[in-house]
């Protein structure tokens, strides 16, 4: 099951009032794989796909994924990232990958 941190559960309650999708939830996918472990991509979505999980661990929105996803989520952690170096928004942490060296030192 992924979590969420209270940061990000706001940040994204904000992004939702300010695009006028109050009421929507979040859908969480794979996009692919990188050396720091799977890579998602988010949207705002009204209401679960087909099979679809429904993930209630937010307490203002839902949020959606599909069973490849699910996998992939375990154990994961979204959070609000405020650094000078990579930015404002979300990230998704995986503490079950740490990088490797092929990155050239472009993982954290």
């Amino acid at each position: 099951m992924v979590q969420i941190t209270a940061d990000a559960e706001k940040f994204i309650d904000e992004l939702m009032e300010k695009n006028g999708k109050v009421g929507y939830g979040i859908k969480i996918y794979l996009s692919g794989f990188a050396c720091s472990g799977p890579q998602f991509g988010m949207s705002f979505q009204q209401g679960a796909g087909e099979k679809e999980k429904v993930d209630k661990t937010a307490q203002s929105f839902e949020m959606y994924y599909d069973a490849e996803t699910e996998d992939a989520l375990k154990d994961c952690v979204i959070e609000f990232v405020d650094d000078p170096n990579f930015g404002t928004g979300l990230s998704i942490r995986n503490p079950n990958f740490n990088g490797c060296a092929s990155c050239g030192g472009g993982c954290h």
